[in-house]
C-alpha cells in the first residue's frame, strides 16, 4: 500500500475535478436538459384548455421553443413577453379573484364575456388581466412553424365572408396596422358563423363584445418592439406566416357549436 501523502492544494484540485467530473458526466448532461425541456416547452391547449380554465389560473409553457420563430419573433421577445407579460396578467388576475369564491367557479371565457355583470371592485382587473390572460393563451397557441391551411368549415366561411385567404389577409393587416396605441386585431365569428375583422384596445377581448375570438394578434409594443422598432407592419406580415391554421380551423369549429 502506497502511503504517500498527497499534498492538500493538489488533493483539493483532483476533489473539484471530480465533482465537476461527477456532475456533467454524459448522464448528467442528457438529464438536465431533458428535465429543462420538459419545464419550458410544453405542448399545443385544446379548446376547452384555451376558453374554459378555472381560478386559479397558471402559465402554461410554451408548445415550442422561444427560439422557434426567428427571425420573425426573436426569442428574447417570446421570452420576456411569455415569461414576463403574460405571468403578470395571470398573477393580478388571481389576486383579484381572491375571496370571491363565486366568481372562481367561472371559466376564463364566461368572466371575459360577462364583464357587466360582475362586482366593480373586480371588473377592471377582470378585463385588463383576465382578457391579458385569454389574450396570450390565444396567441400562442395560434402560432406555428409549420402552419398548415385552412380546412373544413372553416376554410369555406373564409370564401364566404371575404372571398379567399389572401383577401382576408391583407384586411386583416390593414386593421393590426390601424390599432391605435396599444391592443389588438382578431377574426372573429358571429353567431351565425360568418367571420369578420375587427379590433380591440389594451387587452379587451371581443367575446365581452358577443363575438367569438378566432384568432388575434397582439400589437402592444412589447410584442415586436425589440425587433423591429417602429416597423409595426413587418411584424404584422411575418406574423402572418406563422398563423397554424390547423388550431385555427379547430377553435372555429368548436365556437359554433
Amino acid at each position: 500500500m502506497n502511503n504517500k501523502k498527497i499534498p492538500r492544494k493538489k488533493a483539493l484540485k483532483y476533489l473539484a475535478l471530480g465533482s465537476v467530473a461527477s456532475t456533467f458526466s454524459p448522464f448528467m448532461i442528457s438529464s438536465v436538459h431533458k428535465n429543462h425541456m420538459k419545464l419550458t416547452q410544453g405542448r399545443y391547449l385544446g379548446y376547452d384548455e384555451i376558453f374554459n380554465s378555472v381560478y386559479p389560473f397558471s402559465l402554461a409553457p410554451l408548445p415550442y421553443s422561444a427560439a422557434e420563430f426567428e427571425p420573425a419573433i426573436d426569442a428574447k421577445t417570446m421570452e420576456i413577453h411569455h415569461g414576463r407579460h403574460h405571468q403578470g396578467y395571470i398573477n393580478n388576475l388571481n389576486n383579484a379573484l381572491e375571496g370571491h369564491a363565486d366568481l372562481q367557479e367561472m371559466t376564463l371565457a364566461q368572466l371575459i364575456a360577462n364583464l357587466n355583470g360582475l362586482p366593480q371592485e373586480v371588473k377592471p382587473a377582470v378585463r385588463n388581466h383576465g382578457g391579458g390572460h385569454l389574450n396570450h393563451v390565444i396567441f400562442w397557441n395560434t402560432m406555428s412553424a409549420n402552419g398548415g391551411s385552412p380546412s373544413g368549415i372553416f376554410a369555406e366561411a373564409i370564401g364566404e365572408s371575404f372571398g379567399n385567404l389572401d383577401t382576408m389577409k391583407a384586411e386583416f393587416s390593414a386593421v393590426a396596422g390601424s390599432v391605435f396605441g396599444s391592443g389588438w386585431a382578431w377574426l372573429v365569428s358571429n353567431h351565425d358563423g360568418t367571420l369578420q375583422i375587427t379590433r380591440t384596445a389594451n387587452q379587451d377581448n371581443p367575446l365581452s363584445d358577443g363575438l367569438s375570438p378566432i384568432i388575434g394578434i397582439d400589437v402592444w409594443e412589447h410584442a415586436y418592439y425589440l425587433n423591429y422598432q417602429n416597423r409595426r407592419g413587418d411584424y404584422i406580415n411575418a406574423w402572418l406566416d406563422l398563423i397554424y391554421w390547423d388550431k385555427v380551423s379547430e377553435i372555429y369549429e368548436e365556437s359554433i357549436k
